[in-house]
């Protein structure tokens, strides 16, 4: 039996098995994340060809995550984060990622290195890090507390699925925490990191397995906010509904920059049993 909360600081992923909550709460945002990805409003969201809708901020949920008149999102993910993560965070708007046949393809203006990032390396990142400017030159803007994501239709797993580079969070903090050191907390968002993240993200994609997540409605995966994650191309033979393959991501920030790099856990790990993640072999 894994013991979830090991498994996190390990590996720094958890995915927790369908529950009829989550299922509940997915089956009712549905609609509306269709329609916002349809909403004229949100257009400007489409990238790479038509074939991705970034959709940040598009779900219109309350601070429990409850949608119009539906349900809170709850379940053993929410109960994980709970007891182990800190406090209880209010939930933002949900990041609608919506992917269609034939992701990626190149925008306009972009690279040809950046394309085959993209495509060939799954534009792997951590969130949080802003590409700004021209050159383009990262910076942490984002410190978020932590990352779930909410499958909310049913498709194969070679439809644009989520992948990660499992226990690439150790690498990546490492890389953050000496490029961060002696400097004041209130100065990290101005500091160009892109060499040393560029450095750490290539010694994970030696280091580190990929994994890919086939998730479908009523799971939860749950990443460190330092885990080195992307989304796969479209595979030609990929299924998957005529409104694409669609999960909604939530990723709360943090008040107080500098907690971006507190320790993993508040302490708080033997407060209860949780229910066992499944996790794949």
């Amino acid at each position: 039996m894994i013991d979830p909360v090991a498994g996190f600081l390990r590996d720094g992923w958890l995915r927790f098995a369908a529950e009829p909550a989550v299922l509940a709460w997915a089956a009712h945002a549905l609609p509306v994340a269709i329609d916002a990805a349809t909403d004229p409003a949100n257009a400007h969201w489409l990238r790479c060809g038509g074939t991705w809708f970034v959709g940040v901020d598009t779900l219109p949920n309350d601070a429990a995550g409850r949608v119009a008149e539906g349900p809170a999102l709850t379940g053993a993910a929410q109960d994980f984060i709970r007891r182990h993560l800190g406090p209880a965070l209010p939930l933002h708007r949900a990041q609608l990622s919506i992917c269609y046949p034939g992701y990626p393809q190149p925008m306009p203006g972009e690279s040809e290195a950046a394309f085959g990032f993209r495509r060939d390396r799954d534009a792997a990142h951590v969130d949080g890090l802003l590409a700004q400017g021209t050159p383009k030159q990262r910076f942490l803007r984002e410190p978020h507390a932590w990352i779930l994501g909410v499958p909310l239709v049913t498709g194969q797993g070679d439809a644009s699925p989520t992948v990660l580079w499992e226990g690439s969070h150790a690498i990546m903090r490492e890389a953050f925490a000496r490029a961060f050191r002696g400097i004041d907390p209130a100065c990290w968002g101005e500091l160009d990191i892109t060499g040393i993240y560029a450095e750490a993200r290539r010694e994970a994609f030696l280091r580190c397995p990929r994994v890919v997540l086939e998730l479908q409605p009523g799971e939860v995966c749950l990443f460190h906010r330092h885990l080195l994650h992307g989304m796969a191309p479209w595979a030609e033979e990929a299924v998957a509904p005529a409104c694409g393959r669609i999960i909604a991501w939530f990723r709360p920030q943090r008040a107080l920059l500098q907690t971006w790099m507190d320790s993993d856990l508040d302490g708080r790990s033997g407060e209860s049993q949780m229910p066992d993640p499944v996790i794949p072999a």
